[in-house]
């Protein structure tokens, strides 16, 4: 059973995975210890997951490898699929193109169809 927080009421000793991140470390394997549940009006709570900081273990080294597979994902999600450039910013996956390309269709395509 995991024990439950309001919000602003949890114990020392306890982190979420972006405050863990911000002290340098991650969860490390270890389970959820406890909940923190913020109200909200008219919907069900917004939940956090809470993690023990003592048992959080130092964030793994960024190495070439890595760094490199992380650019080479980044420039897919920056490459336009119809144009083929880079246009600087991750391409919305609601358009599925840049916004270059959606707002001007080429004129052979009918969109209406």
């Amino acid at each position: 059973m995991v024990s439950v927080y309001r919000w602003h009421l949890a114990p020392d000793g306890l982190a979420t995975r972006r405050q863990l991140r911000a002290l340098g470390l991650r969860p490390g394997g270890q389970d959820v210890v406890a909940e923190l549940h913020r109200p909200r009006r008219r919907r069900g709570p917004l939940v956090a997951y809470l993690y023990r900081i003592d048992h959080a273990r130092p964030v793994r080294p960024m190495t070439p490898g890595r760094a490199a597979a992380l650019a080479a994902a980044m420039l897919a999600r920056r490459t336009c699929p119809n144009c083929r450039t880079d246009v600087g910013y991750c391409i919305p996956r609601s358009l599925g193109m840049c916004v270059t390309c959606h707002d001007n269709p080429p004129p052979w395509k009918d969109i209406t169809s």
